[in-house]
């Protein structure tokens, strides 16, 4: 309850700062209208300065007004999934993960990998990060389904156009009082070796932690931590999250199926291609934007696309 009010505090705050601003800016426009004639081009340009900086609070405003869902406000666990085709695939599974990490670190969003396995030539076959920050899940919510690649492969002899897909698992980081329940008789925990960096005793000793809900055959891993003990709470968070994810999967395709829409599940739950060659285009299938800067866009420009799936699921709600 302490967390909710401070966030609550905190927005209301926001709103009243934005609303004294404004309040300055007229009197400042009213100063303008009185001495038109004398102005020096100082306060012009400081007028211009203050309204854009003031439009540009608005729209972010605005734009944190669509994600009023329960747990939009919340932390995200971001998973990237390699698909099938290989070092394609792998090295495509990286790049997403380098342009989510750009995307929050533009941002002011804290990341921490929770969990990765390296390609056997180069990339990720999968990686699991954790975005702390106001509104996380309430942004990359819109990045979750299948993402296409199609370019000129560099790791092909010939240089032929290939085709890669990745998918992208988007859940809030749930709190501990969201009623999840798993039965520990569900669960089997493997415990390894840790891969990557940590130290010593992260080298030495069988820190990680492997989880697996024998039900529904989800796989959850963590190896960031120093200890078996951290590494286990984690992965315990993370499958909560994915857990409670799957039941909000199986409802919205519940109400599409009762409401006569088109439900496609799976790895044809394709959302978005970035296309590299034979023309530079990437485009969101479901709501339409497109933009031909695709080096931007894969170093993290992705706001107009969240954006414009924000609006297009909140007029489809």
């Amino acid at each position: 309850m302490s967390k909710e009010l401070a966030r609550l505090r905190e927005e209301v705050e926001e709103w009243e700062g934005f609303q004294k601003a404004v309040h300055d800016l007229y009197e400042l426009v009213a100063l303008a209208e009185e001495g038109e004639e004398t102005l020096e081009p100082s306060f012009l340009e400081e007028l211009e300065q203050e309204t854009l900086a003031l439009e540009s609070r608005l729209r972010k405003r605005e734009f944190e007004l669509l994600m009023s869902g329960e747990h939009d406000a919340k932390n995200a666990i971001l998973a990237i999934h390699a698909g099938a085709g290989g070092t394609e695939a792998t090295d495509w599974a990286s790049m997403l993960l380098r342009m989510y990490l750009r995307w929050c670190e533009r941002h002011g969003f804290k990341t921490e990998i929770l969990d990765m396995t390296e390609g056997e030539e180069t990339g990720i076959k999968s990686a699991t990060i954790r975005v702390e920050g106001p509104y996380a899940y309430g942004y990359l919510k819109a990045e979750r389904g299948v993402h296409r690649l199609v370019r000129l492969s560099p790791f092909d002899a010939n240089h032929r156009r290939h085709t890669s897909f990745a998918l992208v698992e988007v859940m809030p980081e749930l709190e501990d009082d969201i009623d999840v329940v798993i039965d520990p008789k569900d669960l089997r925990i493997d415990v390894f070796r840790s891969s990557g960096a940590g130290g010593q005793n992260v080298q030495k000793n069988s820190t990680a932690v492997r989880i697996v809900h024998i039900p529904t055959g989800i796989v959850v891993s963590c190896q960031n931590e120093r200890s078996q003990l951290q590494n286990k709470e984690t992965a315990m968070r993370i499958l909560r999250s994915r857990l409670y994810e799957l039941e909000r999967q199986k409802h919205e395709e519940e109400q599409a199926r009762l409401k006569g829409k088109h439900v496609e599940a799976g790895w044809g739950n394709q959302i978005r291609s970035y296309v590299l060659h034979p023309y530079q285009l990437v485009k969101d299938l479901r709501t339409g934007y497109e933009t031909g800067n695709t080096d931007a866009v894969l170093d993290g420009e992705i706001d107009e696309f969240i954006d414009a799936y924000l609006r297009f699921a909140e007029a489809a709600a």
